[in-house]
């Protein structure tokens, strides 16, 4: 092994060759992709270019540029990592991207995926009527999505929310990284018990939403994800059910619920059959976000309260 590496060291000495070889044995190893890229080469030119201090699109001369001894041994140890301990590249990297910002992720936290960022771009238009001066962002893991959202409405104040001492920490990071303490803070809460008396314009919400089955069949790579931020009972709907019980209290009037229940969307219809949720179609890719709104929620609270 230590020899078959040397040898490699050797023969390997510029970007195309560690972005080529990487590709190659991430296929060999079957690895699977969907944690920023989804695709070998694109995960390989990220690890790439990270462990050489480029941006990864820089321009195309730099591929055939040598690296040092020095380079080649950093380059080769990321790629290592990958496919044999088939971490996600964000966790090796410590960054992940969300929304056009860069966000400190770890194995504390999911890495930032959701489609919600293209309903921030959007500004939650056409079902936001009104300008979110408090948004709560629960389940916050990293605090990307809180922390995009104070970005875009700039004269809002955010909360950060999570259940998760570690996420919380994590999300911490972001908010000093971003500079965005006057404005955000992380609070650690089990959906609003620690939020009592606490009120939004906007909640959105990317909680664990995925159901026993799909938890039990995840590739290895989602398994080094926290399994508190994933699973959520049989169906997956475990949280949602909570919080669509108690999420109108901490909306202000025209308030608007966003929340992500990926596959297990069909779940949730079924479960609430009667309910007028609206599943927002995007450009970008994704599934399995809903919206509701204050008012809707309390017409049909009836349906959400346990019998």
């Amino acid at each position: 092994m230590i020899e078959r590496r040397e040898t490699n060291l050797r023969e390997l000495t510029t970007v195309l060759d560690y972005i080529r070889w990487g590709t190659s044995r991430f296929h060999e190893a079957g690895l699977c992709f969907g944690h920023g890229t989804d695709n070998a080469w694109d995960e390989a030119v990220l690890l790439v270019t990270h462990a050489l201090h480029l941006p990864p699109y820089s321009k195309p001369e730099i591929l055939q540029a040598r690296l040092t001894a020095e380079e080649r041994r950093e380059v080769l140890s990321l790629l290592e990592r990958r496919f044999t301990e088939r971490m996600p590249a964000a966790y090796l990297t410590r960054e992940a991207h969300f929304c056009d910002m860069t966000f400190y992720v770890d194995e504390r936290v999911l890495v930032p995926r959701s489609p919600i960022a293209e309903l921030i771009r959007r500004g939650f238009e056409p079902w936001l009527k009104v300008e979110p001066l408090a948004i709560l962002d629960l389940c916050c893991g990293s605090g990307c999505i809180g922390i995009a959202c104070a970005e875009a409405f700039a004269e809002s104040r955010v909360d950060l929310s999570d259940i998760s001492a570690g996420a919380i920490e994590v999300a911490q990071i972001n908010i000093n990284r971003h500079h965005l303490n006057e404005r955000v803070r992380a609070l650690q809460s089990d959906l609003f018990d620690n939020l009592q008396g606490f009120s939004y314009e906007l909640i959105v919400c990317n909680p664990p939403y995925v159901s026993a089955g799909d938890l039990a069949e995840m590739p290895d790579e989602y398994r080094l994800e926290p399994e508190i931020a994933l699973g959520s009972g049989e169906d997956g709907l475990d949280f949602t059910r909570r919080l669509l019980r108690q999420a109108a209290a901490h909306l202000q009037p025209e308030g608007l619920l966003v929340c992500e229940v990926g596959n297990s969307w069909e779940a949730l219809e079924q479960a609430f059959p009667e309910v007028p949720f609206l599943w927002p179609e995007f450009d970008n890719g994704g599934h399995g976000v809903f919206v509701i709104s204050r008012e809707e929620l309390l017409a049909y609270q009836r349906f959400f309260d346990p019998e």
